[in-house]
């Protein structure tokens, strides 16, 4: 009688999927990860030499994390054991290390292969542990996330942290023909479609031969064009997680192209966040806190331009309002810089937090009663809109510090005719000394 998966198909004799059917058999054979792999390098060696560390594979899907825990441990001689942090809890964890301490016993070595490790929580990331540091297991640990972060400061001492490469355009063509030689025939793409799917891929060499295989099993009679290929494909969304590092990267991207004045650069980098589902809202807040920390008084309007665009949005909604968010990032790129108000004030924080309590000088303090106007307050006060030029050079740092200068403007921008009052009232406090 047959089962579900017989009635489905799925039985032994199945075909396997192209992505698998080309699985690198040896460590040679994986693209785009030479760096690591290649004679000269880290795993490279120690494949070479037939001794493994344990260690940390963190790099984006589809860039051969699996298959190179698979090829080390045959290269290597260990036994091979495979479980997912996805599926696997204490129990499965338990008995892994059961089987390769008895393994060890008989005189076998095992790597024991974790895909997305950051999964499993601290504690039991430290179950790990005694059984690295004995030898029972070679750990290779498989992330698409930063283990700085998701990963205990224990275990990552005791494993090398690798970092796989996104596969480049040359990479993916290498599976591309890899895929062609195994079907023996051609994709049913023109040249630009080929492009096309290439950049489908986003870098992922599985994703790419899953396509690959839709392609193949289509039987069309004439090359797909672009706009073909897009009917009968769908686009890989682009790699972002609102919570995790890829969120930090590209806000910070977004930033320093603002800072580093190069508006093209900060429109893509706005647009790949939008198309990734970043909030907008969070995108308005941090360009209210550049206009504020790197283009400040150089260009007042940058900070009234970015609430207004925050506004905009609340107003609009997506996609209409994220143009307003555009129209603040472009402005603030080819705005004129300063952070001499940013500089300034962590400054003027640090003076506060040093000199403690210190209360203001008697001149400067308000006196609405007989007993505060006998104590002296707002003796020798002038008032500075009935003094010629309109400052008075008193001094306003309380009595018993030194006048210290905070704000430095940049002779930049709007910044530049500050600088020049300021100059000019400076002279008026120093010559009334």
């Amino acid at each position: 009688m047959s089962d579900l998966f017989q009635a489905a198909g799925l039985t032994p004799h199945a075909p396997a999927p192209l992505a698998d059917r080309l699985r690198p058999q040896s460590l040679d054979e994986v693209v785009g990860q030479q760096h690591l792999l290649g004679p000269e390098g880290p795993i490279g060696r120690m494949a070479a030499a037939h001794r493994l560390a344990s260690m940390i594979l963190w790099g984006p899907p589809g860039t051969g994390k699996t298959t190179i825990a698979r090829l080390l441990a045959k290269a290597g001689g260990y036994e091979f054991q495979q479980i997912s942090a996805v599926f696997s809890g204490v129990a499965d964890l338990k008995k892994a290390f059961e089987q390769a301490r008895a393994r060890r016993m008989a005189g076998q070595s095992t790597l024991l292969f974790v895909d997305e490790i950051h999964r499993f929580n601290r504690a039991q990331q430290d179950g790990f542990l005694p059984f690295v540091e004995e030898g029972i297991v070679t750990l290779v640990g498989a992330t698409t996330e930063n283990p700085s972060f998701e990963l205990n400061g224990a275990l990552l001492s005791r494993c090398q942290v690798f970092v796989l490469k996104r596969l480049t355009e040359d990479s993916l063509e290498q599976l591309l023909q890899r895929a062609e030689a195994a079907e023996n025939r051609l994709l049913p793409v023109d040249a630009e479609a080929r492009s096309s799917l290439v950049a489908m891929a986003d870098g992922d060499g599985r994703y790419l031969l899953t396509l690959a295989e839709t392609l193949f099993s289509i039987g069309t009679d004439s090359p797909l064009n672009p706009t073909q290929l897009g009917q009968f494909l769908q686009k890989r969304r682009p790699a972002y997680d609102k919570d995790r590092e890829e969120h930090y990267n590209l806000i910070s991207a977004l930033h320093k192209s603002v800072r580093g004045s190069d508006p093209d650069a900060a429109l893509y980098w706005l647009a790949r966040m939008l198309e990734g589902g970043e909030d907008p809202l969070f995108i308005a807040r941090r360009l209210v806190r550049m206009a504020s920390e790197d283009i400040g008084a150089a260009d007042p309007l940058s900070l009234l331009l970015t609430t207004a665009a925050k506004d905009a949005y609340d107003f609009l909604g997506s996609p209409e309002g994220e143009l307003a968010l555009a129209q603040a990032v472009v402005h603030m790129a080819s705005a004129p810089k300063s952070n001499a108000v940013y500089v300034a004030y962590k400054a003027a924080r640090r003076a506060a937090k040093e000199t403690g309590s210190l209360t203001p000088p008697s001149h400067i303090l308000n006196a609405p009663t007989k007993l505060m106007k006998s104590l002296g307050y707002g003796d020798g006060y002038a008032y500075d809109h009935d003094v010629e030029g309109g400052v008075s050079g008193q001094n306003y740092f309380p009595d018993g510090m030194e006048r210290r200068r905070f704000y430095e403007p940049k002779p930049v921008g709007a910044e530049a005719k500050v600088r020049e009052r300021l100059e000019a009232w400076g002279k008026v406090r120093k010559d009334g000394k």
